[in-house]
């Protein structure tokens, strides 16, 4: 990059600097064409009055000649009289000479160009005289590409230097533009870096944003890998050691019976635990799509408790439906799941004899599906983690109930996939309510 811009700057101060040259000596030129024009002009007006006898003495004549000067005379018809550098009998018809034209018409007339008499550039200065004869002088001058060529050399030198110190300079001026970027290279993790341009400040806002989650989720991936393996490693582990202890013929018939429950349990565990990590790599995938149709989520609440009514009876636990009919458009198989997960959870971390209460009521934006359980409660500093993969509040009672510890983390997901809002209320010893906001259509 930053050769690409110092070349930039370098080629940008080469242009300028040719430019500029060429420029200037047009502008040179232009000035002393002008200086020569006002030069003759005043010699013509001293020689005006003179004596055509004055002009053609040999000291007056090595003094044109010594100033680059040249007169003539020419009649009204365009025939020469008279010249100071050639013979007048050489010399062809002068009528047809723009100076000569002007100068006859207007009075006066000015021309630059070649001079067929001395092959050198010339610039002439033509008046109308009294008698209707043209006086006119010329001045003999380098041609504007001998000019230039004399100029070149000091132009060449000039413009490497000009480019060579663009150069420099560009150096110094890239190295101190890209250090902000440099630096933040290096330090990205930085919340706020010195000398930032106003200019790129959102762009490197956005670059610290990303970068940051970029690394929470790496970090979130790391963990959750990691969390996976335990997960994983548990019930693996208790599922060779009985079976091994089955396998050695160690164990007795009533043992064996025992061992081959513990092997169920563990193994059921283990489809648990993979069917979640299924269905959290589905609601992670962004191009996922899901199948949306109009559900009455009141209905679908109804059914969850009935498939849970085992569960909480075994552990003493009353279920509650309130609320009433509430359509919204949403996905069905994520509903159930959502559904189930919540109720699921509450019924699991509740007291015994405690209850769970349902409750699905219409909104004027939507419906509102509350879960209210009279459990243990979550303490405040874990109220923002609970959904979080594998987090948990009580370790102990989570293991043991056979949780897998990702199930608040679906319900998240699938409150993200529907667009709706998610809030918990809750209280240590009192138990917890979780609220969702579901919009009557996903947009």
């Amino acid at each position: 990059m930053k050769k690409k811009i110092n070349a930039q700057f370098i080629a940008v101060s080469a242009f300028a600097v040719v430019v500029t040259a060429l420029m200037s000596m047009l502008l040179f030129y232009n000035i002393f064409k002008n200086q020569v024009f006002d030069d003759i002009k005043a010699y013509a007006h001293v020689i005006q009055p003179l004596n055509q006898e004055l002009w053609e003495q040999e000291k007056n004549l090595q003094r044109l000649k010594e100033d680059g000067l040249r007169i003539t005379l020419i009649a009204p018809d365009g025939t020469v009289e008279y010249d100071s550098s050639a013979d007048k009998g050489q010399m062809e018809n002068h009528g047809r000479r723009p100076e000569i034209i002007d100068a006859l018409k207007t009075g006066e007339g000015m021309d630059v160009r070649r001079s067929d008499t001395s092959s050198l550039h010339t610039l002439y200065y033509a008046q109308r005289l009294e008698e209707g004869a043209v006086l006119r002088v010329g001045k003999d001058s380098e041609n504007i590409f001998r000019i230039f060529f004399h100029m070149l050399e000091l132009v060449l030198v000039l413009s490497v230097l000009i480019v060579l110190m663009c150069a420099a300079l560009s150096r110094v001026l890239v190295r101190r533009l890209l250090l902000p970027i440099e630096k933040l290279a290096s330090h990205l993790e930085d919340a706020a870096l010195e000398n930032i341009y106003e200019e790129i400040a959102p762009f490197i806002q956005t670059i610290q944003q990303q970068h940051e989650d970029i690394l929470n989720h790496a970090r979130m991936r790391q963990e959750f890998t990691a969390n996976v393996s335990h997960e994983l490693k548990t019930p693996l582990t208790a599922i060779a050691g009985y079976a091994e202890l089955i396998d050695s013929g160690m164990a007795d018939d009533k043992d064996a019976r025992r061992f081959a429950g513990e092997i169920r349990a563990s193994s059921d565990r283990l489809l648990f635990l993979i069917n979640d990590i299924i269905k959290l790599s589905e609601l992670d995938d962004a191009d996922q799509e899901f199948e949306v149709e109009q559900i009455d989520l009141y209905q679908m609440a109804q059914g969850c408790l009935d498939m849970l009514d085992l569960q909480a009876a075994n552990q003493h636990i009353s279920l509650e439906l309130k609320g009433r009919s509430s359509l919204l458009t949403a996905n069905r198989r994520l509903m159930d799941e959502l559904l189930y997960n919540l109720c699921s959870n509450a019924i699991q971390y509740n007291n015994p004899g405690g209850s769970v209460t349902l409750t699905v009521e219409p909104a004027p934006d939507g419906t509102v599906l509350s879960v209210a359980d009279t459990g243990i409660g979550i303490p405040k500093e874990h109220q923002e983690r609970i959904f979080e993969r594998f987090y948990r509040v009580d370790k102990s009672r989570s293991k043991q109930s056979g949780g897998t510890g990702l199930g608040l983390a679906i319900v998240k997901h699938i409150v993200a996939q529907h667009h709706a809002e998610l809030s918990i209320e809750s209280e240590m010893g009192k138990g917890t309510k979780i609220i969702i906001c579901f919009p009557r259509k996903i947009t």
